[in-house]
């Protein structure tokens, strides 16, 4: 029988469980060992086991762009080895920007499983760590301005301890405590799945696991190759431009894609992208695959798992090295994150011109975080926050409303943190407000979704950076839908005063105690004739405080009138439009979708 032949349909099932559930396993360590709290509370990280050529078996849910990251780190880390030059013991360390595709935060550790003395498979942790080093203002123009690169290293020899190696890592970040945490915390992880998938190989047998991997594979493309099939044949396009590069100040950077769909082949040209920029916006060619493939995964089969090599083997990337999404060595990659983001949307609306039923509207694409660096006055203790991950509107679909409040696409499972944690963590800080963001979502017959408006106060001098993107290209809608809010960045003065910025982003702005930070994360593009939304939905929105009063007649044509005021004159009284008991005016309202 053959490697690739198909399993009785028991075994597989039983064998795919468990490989979910292993990476399931190595997830929940690395959360809850972790010392960094953009780990154990935001979820910055992903884990994942890879075959013996470092295809893709399983990833732990987390943020889909490492997906790719993980895969080419391993596959990278065995062409430089060679799998005879990989040992048991072994655990291999990089975080080379040019073989993951993101910025050096990222620190990948690989470790082999071993069978009879033969490579069966590989245990791996993508994990972003709070500092590695590098500047802390937040305009940077190349890679070793922005931190500590670990090039191919064993960090592990055979089981033992590189303590060298260790010693040099500490030396070049500012909290090792938390460096050496996570470190522990990410081989923990990588050892779970090593021992779990050992446990398989002792029940199964090496051919049996390994015939369950190419079964997944197959399912997985066959699954995928099945909805690519109810796309219309054609070639769709779609474009739009980012703010700027955080250095070349109000230059927008175009963004544009063309998807083929052929049969159950899908091919996304990301030859339009615009060539890598001065800013620290730049991404590899892994981040640039990633995101198209993260697309595909969202159009074809989002709820099949594990995510696996073959679920991807319909699509085809196109991406000529040096655009800002394949950019070559030494561009700056501190916010790698974003473009990405972009590029993620524009395939959905190109899309949508061939089916717009089976996509979705634009969403606020910014993790919109903002990065305090100071002293607390209380303990005299040197801090940076690098911010709370914040939701925003998520795109209306067909037949629902956008998401509120939801992480940016491409950060997936990553979660924001809780006011309580932000504030015991950093006491010199104050989170004034966080709350929805009103009228942010995209009229139409479906909502977007709303951002969010977090505000925070500094109790003592700082730094402010911001890197917020998209204040310009609002999220667009589709099939008729309006367009969102976009993101904004603002400050508030100890007097109240608001002071507005051109765009999101802020470098080393000081702070004085008392000034406020506000960043308000835009909405989701709407679906559909905003006129065709169900009146009893606009009433239910004004009245849960979504959409105002004045929104509600201007977008959608739904007039309201609110109920008088008992007693006292309602001068006296100051009621919100949520507070407020409103009412059909249904002969305006009949009158305004009539016009």
């Amino acid at each position: 029988m053959s490697l690739t032949d198909p399993l009785d349909p028991v075994t597989a099932e039983i064998l795919r469980a468990n490989l979910v559930a292993i990476t399931d396993e190595m997830k929940s360590n690395l959360r809850r060992t972790a010392y960094n709290q953009i780990i154990y509370e935001a979820q910055d990280f992903t884990v994942g086991l890879f075959d013996r050529d470092g295809d893709t078996v399983s990833v732990g849910l987390g943020l889909p762009m490492f997906v790719g990251g993980l895969s080419r780190a391993v596959k990278a880390k065995i062409a430089h080895y060679g799998h005879d030059g990989i040992e048991p013991g072994d655990i291999l360390l990089t975080n080379d920007p040019d073989i993951m595709g993101s910025h050096l935060n990222h620190m990948i550790f690989t470790l082999p499983v071993f069978a009879d003395g033969e490579i069966v498979a590989f245990a791996s942790s993508m994990a972003h760590w709070m500092d590695v080093g590098g500047v802390l203002g937040g305009t940077t123009t190349d890679i070793w301005s922005e931190g500590l690169q670990v090039p191919m290293v064993k960090i592990y020899r055979r089981g033992v301890l590189n303590e060298e190696m260790l010693d040099l890592i500490a030396a070049n970040v500012r909290f090792p405590e938390l460096a050496m945490g996570d470190l522990r915390a990410q081989i923990a992880a990588i050892r779970t799945g090593e021992r779990r998938v050992g446990a398989l190989v002792e029940r199964y047998g090496t051919r049996t696991l390994t015939q369950g991997f190419h079964d997944l594979y197959a399912r997985g493309e066959a699954l995928a190759r099945k909805a690519v099939e109810q796309i219309p044949d054609g070639t769709y396009t779609a474009a739009t431009t980012m703010d700027d590069d955080g250095v070349n100040l109000g230059v927008p950077v175009p963004i544009e894609v063309s998807v083929t769909v052929e049969g159950s082949d899908l091919t996304i040209d990301l030859s339009g992208v615009a060539p890598q920029v001065t800013g620290y916006f730049n991404s590899g060619m892994t981040a640039g695959i990633s995101a198209a493939q993260v697309a595909f995964k969202f159009l074809t089969t989002p709820d099949a798992y594990p995510v696996n090599e073959g679920a991807l083997r319909p699509v085809r990337v196109v991406l000529p090295p040096g655009r800002v999404v394949s950019a070559t060595k030494p561009a700056a990659m501190r916010w790698w994150m974003t473009y990405p983001m972009t590029i993620i949307d524009c395939v959905f609306r190109a899309l949508a011109q061939a089916v717009p039923e089976g996509t979705i509207a634009g969403h606020h694409a910014d993790i919109g975080v903002m990065n305090l660096i100071g002293t607390d006055p209380a303990s005299g203790r040197f801090f940076v926050f690098n911010g709370a991950a914040q939701g925003g509107g998520w795109g209306a679909r067909a037949h629902k409303d956008g998401e509120d409040a939801t992480i940016c696409v491409n950060d997936g499972d990553t979660h924001n943190t809780p006011v309580e944690v932000t504030e015991a963590k950093y006491p010199s800080l104050l989170v004034e407000r966080y709350a929805l963001r009103a009228d942010s979502g995209g009229p139409g017959q479906r909502r977007g979704g709303l951002g969010t408006v977090y505000d925070v106060r500094t109790e003592g001098p700082a730094r402010l950076n911001t890197f917020v993107e998209r204040t310009h290209s609002a999220p667009w809608g589709i099939a008729g839908g309006a367009a969102a809010l976009p993101n904004r960045v603002s400050l508030i003065t100890p007097d109240d005063e608001l002071v507005s910025f051109p765009n999101g982003k802020i470098d080393s702005r000081p702070l004085a105690a008392g000034e406020r930070v506000v960043i308000e994360t835009g909405g989701g593009g709407g679906f559909g004739d905003p006129r065709t939304r169900p009146v009893a939905r606009v009433l239910a929105d004004v009245r849960a405080g979504y959409v105002s009063v004045a929104e509600a007649r201007a977008a959608y044509g739904v007039a309201l009138v609110a109920e008088p005021l008992a007693g006292a004159g309602e001068a006296l009284f100051v009621r919100s439009d949520a507070e407020t008991p409103w009412h059909l005016d249904e002969a305006e309202t009949e009158r305004l979708r009539g016009a």
